[in-house]
């Protein structure tokens, strides 16, 4: 997981282009008190509604949010959903002049999901209504796709098919698109549809298919790993692939490669299921990401089962991002050492997350002697913000702050009982005998200080650039003093 994380920080902005069938999703929130009088269904009091990327366009929100340069093509309509959509994509920083607006009536494929709320919480979708066309596309879309990849294809890293079954990639236009990137040597990522024959992906790099699907398009029926090697096997077969990685729902992903024997590789972590939506589309993001960076194969699915385990957790398609991938490998091994980091380090870590929106809490002591008053203080820390710093004293520095017989714990020692923490996101160590230098260069959002001193050391500087001090209740019958005594005087006894 420590090299998963040092990989994953190594990722550039890589430049992807995600072609397919581009939708919009729409949700339609309400809360459901009643059943209709006039037949038995739900009615659905509509309180609000939302519009997000669906389809290839969600693949590249994924990629955006994942700090990938991305390119778009496909087709859209020339309507208001069509306008909505490029608005989204272009919010997640995806270039969208390579959408193709057909004039012919055609419509941008919109889907629209109810959601029921019960009480104001559990979402539970009620009822999809899909408004799309999905044949009779104009007889040159294929060379207009095509000239559009031709146009870009110098500057992309990596082309992702994104095949819903929805016309774009049909009638021989998969083909030639892998045929030209092919012709480029940039790799191809195909997240393929529900077919009964993948043979019109030949010569993409990688296939992603999941379980269903894979079943479909070999006619195996998959019950244990040896049918999975025998189902990716023969998409192998089919499609000429370097390597099939077959998505698994919770049981992970199944990798095989034209070179060696198929393995499982299992999730880091067990999910809490809120939504199986996006899940697949998460996984394509990251293997192409995989793909553009050079990161080793296995390596990129342990991370594309990381991003596809993170979505699920969410209700509806919401992308992950780069950074909450970071912290989900952190929470994963503990991170131990990897919380623990230099003042240098820590900054620009910081600076990253405040990029991304995040609140900084920051609180110092000594913490000789961990204790649950520590804990408990260290917990409510955390809930003020989004990441918690905790700046420990050095031994030097709590030599000349608490006399020579202290620290009890050595400061590399306290560093890692405070890393084991979940509430704790880093951890650094300073020898002065103040936290002000150290505020000085991390400036925290918020300064939090447990105990009941009259004045928080530090306060004047973060009030000074805007940031809040906020002092906890000391938990009371614990302190560190207090422990000691009591040991010494049982020895005593």
């Amino acid at each position: 997981m420590n090299e998963l994380a040092r990989e994953l920080a190594r990722w550039g902005r890589p430049t992807i282009a995600v072609i397919g069938d581009f939708m919009l999703d729409e949700y339609v929130y309400g809360d459901v008190a009643r059943i209709s009088p006039e037949a038995p269904v739900p009615v659905l009091r509509v309180s609000s509604r939302e519009s997000r990327c669906g389809g290839a366009g969600n693949v590249a929100a994924m990629l955006g949010a994942m700090e990938a340069a991305v390119v778009c093509i496909g087709v859209t309509g020339r309507d208001e959903a069509g306008r909505r959509l490029r608005d989204l994509l272009g919010a997640w920083g995806a270039a969208t002049d390579g959408l193709l607006e057909l004039a012919d009536g055609r419509p941008t494929t919109v889907k629209t999901r109810y959601v029921g709320l019960a009480q104001h919480k559990n979402p539970h979708q009620i009822l999809r209504a899909d408004a799309e066309k999905a044949d009779d596309f104009p007889g040159d879309l294929a060379d207009r796709l095509g000239r559009t990849l031709a146009e870009v294809i110098g500057r992309v890293d990596v082309v992702v098919l994104q095949d819903h079954k929805k016309g774009v990639l049909s009638d021989g236009r998969a083909e030639a698109l892998i045929a030209r990137a092919n012709e480029a040597d940039v790799p191809v990522v195909v997240d393929p549809a529900l077919l009964d024959d993948f043979g019109h992906y030949r010569g993409a790099t990688l296939l992603c298919p999941n379980r269903y699907e894979a079943s479909l398009a070999t006619g195996t029926e998959i019950a244990c790993q040896s049918d999975l090697r025998q189902a990716a096997q023969a998409i192998l077969r089919t499609t000429g692939a370097k390597a099939v990685a077959v998505t698994l729902d919770r049981d992970g992903t199944f990798l095989q490669t034209a070179d060696a024997d198929g393995q499982a590789i299992p999730p880091a972590r067990t999910h809490e299921v809120a939504d199986g939506t996006g899940a697949g589309d998460a996984v394509a993001a990251l293997l192409a990401l995989g793909l553009a960076t050079g990161t080793d194969l296995d390596q990129t699915v342990q991370l594309a089962n990381i991003a596809g385990g993170l979505e699920v957790e969410r209700f509806g398609v919401v992308p992950v991002t780069r950074l909450e991938i970071a912290q989900e490998l952190r929470h994963i091994i503990g991170l131990r050492g990897g919380k623990i980091l230099d003042a240098a380090a820590l900054a620009t870590e910081l600076d990253r997350r405040r990029d991304y929106g995040e609140t900084i809490v920051f609180t110092n002591g000594c913490f000789d002697l961990l204790h649950i008053g520590h804990v408990m203080v260290l917990q409510q820390a955390r809930e003020l913000g989004t990441c918690l710093v905790v700046a420990i004293n050095s031994d030097d520095s709590v030599r000349r702050l608490k006399g020579p017989s202290r620290p009890v714990i050595g400061g590399e020692e306290r560093a890692r009982m405070l890393a084991a923490l979940e509430c704790v996101d880093y951890v650094t160590v300073y020898d002065d005998d103040t936290p002000k230098p150290l505020l000085r260069q991390l400036r925290p959002d918020v300064l939090v200080k447990g105990g009941s001193t009259g004045h928080i050391v530090g306060r004047e500087i973060v009030e000074d650039y805007g940031g809040r001090v906020k002092r906890l209740d000391l938990v009371d019958g614990w302190s560190t003093t207090d422990i000691i005594h009591r040991v010494m005087d049982s020895n005593d006894e």
